[in-house]
């Protein structure tokens, strides 16, 4: 037997005699390097993507801009159109008509 068969030899023949508790000992062992890899694989990632959902600060500024100028536009129209709008609203709400419901039974 040449001297690297003797080595798998003598590995596989420890493995065998190896006592239950090695065993769960070296499982545990695994799971736990394991849990660790991929619970810092996972929190890279977590900061990834809050990077990415916060973006950088220099679009903040044209961001903040843009929505100033959105308020103004939006400001101005509210203002020319107020009026037009709550008249349209109370005529709406004072316009009341009474009606018999169509499905109202008189003869009970």
């Amino acid at each position: 037997m040449s001297r690297g068969n003797q080595q798998v030899w003598h590995q596989a023949s420890r493995r065998e005699s190896a006592s239950p508790s090695d065993y769960v000992s070296r499982e545990r062992e695994q799971a736990h390097k394991q849990a660790q890899a991929e619970g810092e694989a996972g929190s890279m990632s977590k900061k990834l993507n809050e990077a990415a959902a916060l973006g950088s600060h220099g679009s903040c500024s044209t961001e903040v801009e843009e929505t100033q100028e959105k308020m103004t536009i939006l400001q101005t129209y509210f203002q020319q159109n107020r009026d037009e709008i709550l008249d349209n609203l109370l005529a709406f709400v004072c316009d009341i008509r009474p009606e018999i419901h169509e499905n109202y039974c008189i003869n009970g």
